[in-house]
């Protein structure tokens, strides 16, 4: 969120198997089944594949919401983090060249190593849940654009600066400020928050917060995931 909100401000979920192994680690193991074929899959698509890709999205962390055969925005959300992490188009498709990686189980590395954090890759535009080094959830995020902009009598940087805040304060409402509402936000370092938004574009576009979905915000509200206290390392 935008850096001057600071005066503003005061005082159902996956789990994915496995490590990561390096930049980017695969699954293997007792993976759940793939559909004998792999039909290019968008949203509006049903059926047995498009189960068959949920399960698969699920089991490697990309949250996808229920496992039901309909892909809807939450499945086409998960296809996108999953292309952002393995630097592919991003186009909430999943065709031939998504298929592979999702066979592949392409997956971030955590860089935390020890107890429960966010974390917010800038340059792949995910947002990660870890605990204890592995990646337990991982979400598609838009942070900040890194332009230019006015607000308020003077000129701020879009920019979600790098480093090791924690979760200081929280708002379980839609919250207003100079340049629009957020959705349950968790500020983090000033006005900069993690908070759900109608839109989440696939490229950084935020005025410096870190973007997710409706429902993916309402995710991290669950069972603890993210609070008062969490820690939010941005890199």
């Amino acid at each position: 969120m935008e850096l001057e909100r600071r005066a503003f401000v005061k005082g159902a979920a996956a789990t994915a198997a496995g490590g990561a192994l390096g930049l980017l680690g695969v699954v293997s193991g007792a993976e759940p089944a793939l559909a004998a074929t792999s039909p290019t899959l968008r949203q509006g698509s049903h059926g047995t594949a498009v189960r068959s890709l949920q399960r698969r999205l699920s089991y490697l962390g990309y949250w996808c919401g229920a496992v039901d055969g309909v892909f809807g925005g939450m499945t086409r959300s998960a296809v996108i983090a999953l292309q952002k992490v393995a630097r592919i188009a991003r186009d909430g498709i999943c065709g031939p060249v998504t298929w592979s990686k999702v066979r592949a189980g392409v997956r971030p590395a955590a860089r935390t190593h020890s107890g429960h954090v966010i974390e917010v890759h800038r340059d792949r535009q995910v947002l990660l849940v870890v605990d204890s080094g592995r990646v337990r959830t991982i979400l598609a995020a838009s942070t900040g654009s890194e332009n230019p902009y006015y607000s308020q009598g003077r000129w701020w940087s879009a920019r979600t600066t790098p480093g090791r805040y924690r979760v200081y304060l929280q708002r379980n409402r839609w919250d207003s400020g100079p340049l629009g509402s957020l959705y349950r936000p968790m500020y983090f370092n000033g006005g900069i928050a993690v908070h759900g938004y109608t839109s989440v574009p696939t490229y950084p576009a935020s005025h410096g917060c870190v973007r997710v979905s409706i429902a993916a915000m309402n995710l991290l509200w669950l069972g603890g995931r993210m609070g008062i206290g969490t820690g939010v390392n941005v890199y």
